[in-house]
């Protein structure tokens, strides 16, 4: 059963080199939601359900930010939870639709200071995520627009950086200590 469950799906949930198995409840209950037809956010989501009650400022902007992020190049674009993930080796930028705004989260190797940048957080070592609301297609432009090409183009420098070797030579020889004689 399991099996037939699996050649139906691309993930395959646990993963085989978790080495975790369903036991016959979860399997039969798995096999139950598919027969009944259950929706599943994982399986369901699309960018057309996350888009399709935005007023048409917010249909309009996301359009545009769309259609800015494809001209970087190859990508995946896809709908995950509530919202609509640009990725190429990891996700660069994601969009969450709101009803008065599009949350726009662009993950930058540096801080930004400006006024469409309502807040700032370290991600990781290298990565911060700017998060910016939009809410009228005019604001899709340079700067913002830079910033997503900057985001796109990221994974690049990281890369670059890792591998070029550093400019100050690693010493090999053993720090002293200096000791402070006490009496």
């Amino acid at each position: 059963m399991t099996n037939d469950i699996q050649r139906h799906f691309d993930d395959v949930m646990p993963p085989p080199e978790s080495g975790k198995k369903l036991n016959r409840e979860e399997i039969d209950l798995l096999r139950r939601w598919i027969e009944q037809g259950e929706a599943h956010d994982c399986w369901t989501t699309t960018e057309a359900s996350l888009t399709e009650d935005l007023p048409d400022d917010l249909r309009d902007a996301w359009e545009r930010i769309r259609e800015t992020a494809v001209e970087f190049g190859d990508q995946r674009i896809y709908a995950s939870g509530t919202a609509i993930m640009f990725s190429r080796e990891s996700c660069y930028f994601f969009v969450r639709p709101r009803r008065s705004s599009l949350q726009v989260c662009v993950f930058l190797g540096r801080a930004v200071r400006a006024p469409q940048v309502r807040r700032i957080e370290r991600k990781s070592a290298s990565k911060l995520v700017h998060i910016i609301h939009v809410t009228h297609r005019d604001q899709v432009e340079p700067p913002f627009t830079d910033w997503l090409e900057e985001a796109y183009e990221l994974p690049d420098k990281l890369a670059a950086r890792k591998s070029k070797p550093s400019k100050r030579p690693k010493s090999t020889a053993k720090r002293k200590r200096s000791t402070v004689n006490r009496r």
